[in-house]
């Protein structure tokens, strides 16, 4: 075990072997820490400088620093050399104070240093992101997008003007940040977790609802669009396009698809976007030369007792590891050796440092992994050191904007015992801005290249050429600027740069200008799809979708694309081939299932091309028999039939069925899968079995299905995981004898795998005697079962009104719902439900939490029983947690629940409702097919969400299937687990969370 964490483990092992008292004088959180809490004095920025390590091999130079700069979170250098600055001054709660700033900086002597700054606009309400377009910048102004312009040179906006507006702003730290320029001609900007529901004002329409997506806009036309995302603050493009974001803990991650793809696709239920791609896991450790802030220490041993709300990160250790990642960006310069371009850069503002990971391939996506080893690329020693962002520069350095503050922190995540001690104010006059140069690099300023640095906007050629450049600055510098002159003149040499360049950086920017001027030729793309450099053909695919439609000699080239070497060039094909009309696209989707069906990426990206032909391209996959017998080639087909049947079209379902029957007789399971699948799908569009098949044959086909599925569900001898399929199948007959039949697998003496099938599967049947059968069931059900009746008995207005009389009459207690349903009741749009709900639930239906905990902490003196733990963890923990092998790993890891300290794990167990973070909102999804899931929203696509559910499980439901959404304003993890854990029970459960947690940590 480290060091640091051994300390933790003892710490709080002392704290929970402690008498009560001393507890509670040790750290009550009525004591006044002024003595522990002393203030941090700032440093000059040559003290400041003094204090940052890097890497061997470079060095730190000032770029600028107050009084030029305060509070700078944000920076955009435009083509004369100039730097933009939004500086976030009212930061953190001063918002109606209005202090923000965007500051225009000039290095008058070319030094290197920005020696001139003046105040570009001024009366800003948290600004967080500029970024330099036309002759004006865009400023992120959350709920708003503003364009600014000074028209008569005295540096100073005079043109104010609101582009988009609905940007939420209920989170100082998850408003919109990160403008980026990307290849596709747009502008990128993360929508963070405040989300936004974004118009542009003065026009008609429908407004643009983000939610957990991002966005990106024309500057010229500004018409906007979400794009996949959803991250809290960072965004970067890497030179080929592909798109990283960071999130807290969470901090190297990969957008792996662009929604617009998905939005095609009604019936896809694809997962979110976001992929973690670090190795090391979030909340990953980190190597910070500062000193831990005071308040991080209390507030961390006050959270380990219990006696202030909020989570216990880090095994119980106030740092050490990702708390506030940001600011993630790729390296694209050229002052640096060639070894570190590509490589991500992530900034901590919590732990003072900024780190570095190199990029592997992996699949269709790629692998992070920490570059440096017990050490971190840039760290400081003092904790005003705040990296929020970090940008690649004109001079082929990367640049760091660092906020400069005592504390950075949300403020209701600060105990009032802590933060009345603590200045939150302090540093909003402050701000530094650091680049990183090699040491190799001659000692001068960022004009140390002359004329380079400078871009000619009138200069068409030299804009041209610059595409080839080595540094992305002035690749993504030359672009912007061929696209906002839109000079025709262009053309001829662009094409001649897309057909000749050695640079494939070149050719892939000539591509994406041509596409921006709207001269992007068929011929041209031709030549693209057979670029020897596979990054330039991944785009030209993508490219290929403007041109496609007149011209067969392009559609031809994608069709033979599927022998492609490169597995993200046939990515980029399979979502592409959606575009196309012509059917030959079938025979081409179906042999990239063939040879790439393996990955799950791969899947998606198929499947998303076939809201159009899916039936066919199942038949010609279900005629390979290598590939059915395949789990992924299953999955595939059983996806697919999936989705005929969802979509009702009879020549569709013809072909699946033809398929079906033209099986050999020795693949009867396989007809089976996909029978049940169709039929579930033909249930979710809510179209009758019998209407929709109409022809005999298929009718004795479904027949014979039901048939089997019930014989398997009925046999106790067979395999319960083969008992829990027939009974989903059996929700494709009759109430008699298939819902009845039902019923009684609802029974405790099934296995909970079959009883929660069966539930599932009861709730497609629309009658009276469902929700009467599940209620006189609920006594026996154990805790699994429950949740899955539960989301039956909340699917619709009838089931619940069956709730309420079963409450009434004293069948069901309201204690044995959990809070998300009970506040969605009592808040119920239905008036006659809602008045019952309320006069039946009353305030009765809470439990006093911190009663409960005050209760339970007579278990911290009680010696417990491990074994007995174990059986009760397995029995009401196992399905969110994980020790000693047991359990899913969900929720925290087993050592950082023993560094935790007894009275943590008391507190949150019990009461989870004491401090939630937006993401863990619970939300109530009813769908059309009668279900109801209670969880927090993951993530958001055009066509889908996904629930994180309370047992653990993640589903992702599509929008076309939602009756009803609606949030609760509460924790989606369950309360009362008072009456499945007593007193004895919870000190045997710590005594098994210790035991396993040591033996996990020996080994």
């Amino acid at each position: 075990m480290p060091r640091r964490r051994l300390l933790a483990v003892v710490l709080a092992s002392v704290i929970a072997s402690a008498p009560a008292g001393f507890r509670a004088d040790f750290l009550g959180a009525e004591e006044d820490y002024r003595d522990e809490l002393p203030r941090i004095e700032p440093r000059s920025p040559s003290d400041s400088l003094e204090a940052l390590v890097v890497l061997e091999g470079f060095r730190v130079e000032l770029v600028a620093a107050e009084p030029q700069v305060a509070d700078p979170v944000s920076i955009s250098f435009d083509e004369s050399n100039r730097l933009w600055v939004v500086c976030m001054r009212g930061y953190s709660e001063q918002a109606d104070e209005n202090l923000g700033e965007v500051r225009l900086l000039e290095d008058t002597d070319g030094d290197g240093r920005f020696e001139a700054s003046a105040i570009f606009a001024d009366g800003l309400s948290w600004p967080t992101a500029v970024i330099r377009s036309g002759d004006g910048v865009f400023v992120a102004v959350a709920p708003d997008i503003l364009y600014l312009e000074d028209t008569d040179g005295d540096r100073r906006a005079d043109v104010r003007r609101v582009a988009f507006t609905g940007f939420g702003r209920g989170n100082v730290q998850g408003l919109l940040n990160s403008f980026r320029w990307g290849l596709d001609n747009r502008i990128h900007g993360a929508t963070s977790s405040s989300g936004g529901t974004v118009r542009v004002p003065g026009r008609d329409g429908p407004p643009l609802v983000l939610g957990r997506r991002d966005f990106s806009f024309d500057p010229r036309t500004l018409d906007i669009a979400a794009t996949s995302g959803g991250a809290q603050h960072g965004l970067s493009f890497d030179d080929w396009g592909r798109k990283f974001v960071c999130s807290n803990s969470s901090h190297a991650e990969l957008v792996m698809y662009d929604e617009r793809h998905l939005a095609r696709n009604p019936h896809l239920a694809a997962p979110g976007p976001r992929v973690l791609i670090a190795t090391d896991g979030g909340q990953a450790e980190v190597f910070r030369l500062s000193p831990v802030e005071p308040w991080r220490i209390v507030r961390t041993r006050l959270r380990v007792a219990g006696a202030v709300p909020g989570p216990v990160e880090g095994g119980g250790r106030p740092a050490g590891y990702f708390t506030g990642s940001t600011g993630i960006t790729v390296y694209r310069g050229d002052a640096w050796p060639d070894e570190f371009r590509g490589q991500l850069f992530v900034g901590d503002v919590g732990s003072n440092l900024v780190h570095r990971k190199r990029l592997e391939p992996d699949g269709v996506g790629l692998r992070a992994m920490r570059a440096d080893r017990d050490r971190e690329f840039l760290a400081s020693r003092e904790i005003w050191f705040r990296p929020v962002q970090l940008a690649n520069a004109p001079d082929g350095t990367l640049h760091v904007i660092d906020m400069y503050r005592e504390v950075i922190e949300h403020p209701a995540s600060l105990p009032p015992v802590i933060k009345r001690h603590l200045d939150l104010t302090s540093g909003r006059d402050r701000g530094r801005i650091w680049r990183v140069v090699w040491d190799g690099q001659p000692e001068s300023g960022p004009l140390r290249r002359g004329s380079e640095c400078v871009v000619d906007r009138s200069d068409t050629a030299t804009l041209v050429r610059l595409l080839e450049h080595p540094n992305a600055w002035h690749r993504e510098t030359a672009q912007r600027l061929l696209f906002e002159k839109q000079d025709h003149a262009a053309v001829q040499p662009l094409e001649r740069l897309a057909r000749r360049s050695k640079s494939p950086v070149g050719r892939l920017h000539a591509l994406a200008t041509l596409d921006g001027l709207g001269a992007l030729a068929a011929d041209v793309v031709v030549g693209a799809l057979a670029d020897p450099h596979p990054r330039v053909r991944e785009r030209a695919v993508l490219l290929a979708e403007r041109v496609a439609g007149r011209s067969a000699e392009v559609r031809r080239r994608l069709h033979a694309m599927t022998a492609d070497d490169d597995m993200r060039v046939r990515y980029q094909l399979a979502f592409v081939l959606g575009e196309l009309e012509e059917s030959r696209r079938l025979d081409a989707l179906a042999e990239l299932a063939r040879r790439d069906g393996a990955d799950t990426w791969m899947r998606i990206a198929i499947q998303s091309s076939l809201a159009r032909g899916a039936g066919r391209v199942l038949a010609l996959l279900l005629d390979d028999e290598r590939f059915r017998q395949t789990g992924h080639g299953g999955e595939l087909l059983r996806r697919l039939a999936a989705q005929v049947g969802a979509r009702g079209e009879r020549d569709a379902i013809a072909e699946v069925l033809a398929a079906v029957r033209s099986l050999p007789s020795g693949d009867r399971e396989t007809g089976n899968a996909l029978l049940a699948s169709l039929g579930d799908g033909l249930g979710r569009s809510g179209s009758p079995l019998e209407a929709t098949l109409g022809d005999t044959e298929a009718s004795e086909l479904f027949d014979e299905l039901l048939a089997n599925a019930r014989s398997i569900a009925r046999d106790r001898e067979a395999d319960a995981a083969r008992r829990a399929e027939a009974a989903r199948t059996l929700a494709l007959g009759s109430f008699s004898p298939d819902g009845e039949l039902l019923v009684e697998l609802v029974s405790s003496r099934e296995p909970v795998e079959v009883q929660r099938a069966a539930l599932s599967a009861l709730s497609r049947f629309d009658d009276a005697a469902v929700p009467r059968a599940v209620i006189a069931a609920w006594p026996e059900l154990g805790p699994e079962a429950r949740r899955s009746a539960a989301e039956l008995l909340f699917g619709s207005a009838a089931r619940v009104r069956a709730v309420l009389d079963a409450i009434e009459g004293g069948a069901l207690l309201a204690t044995d719902l959990d809070p998300v349903r009970v506040r969605l009741l009592r808040d119920d749009p239905d008036p006659t439900i809602r008045e019952r709900a309320r006069e039946l639930l009353g305030e009765a239906s809470t439990t006093d939490r911190s009663a409960v905990v005050a209760q339970y902490r007579d278990a911290l003196d009680i010696e417990g029983d491990p074994d007995r733990g174990r059986k009760l963890f397995e029995k009401s923990c196992a399905t969110c947690h994980r020790v000693g092998g047991v359990g899913n790993e969900i929720g925290p890891n087993l050592v950082a629940m023993l560094a935790r300290g007894a009275e943590s794990v008391v507190l949150n167990v019990l009461d989870p409702n004491r401090e939630v973070a937006p993401e863990f909102i619970g939300y109530l999804v009813v769908t059309r097919d009668g279900r109801s899931l209670a969880g927090a929203i993951t993530s958001e696509t055009a066509t889908a969400l996904t629930l994180r559910l309370a047992d653990g499980r993640s589903e992702t439901i599509l929008r076309s299937e939602i009756r009803a959404l609606r949030s609760s304003g509460v924790s989606f993890m369950p309360e009362g687990l008072e009456k499945e854990i007593d007193v004895r029970g919870m000190a045997d459960l710590l005594a098994f969370l210790a035991a396993g947690a040591l033996s996990a940590d020996d080994s």
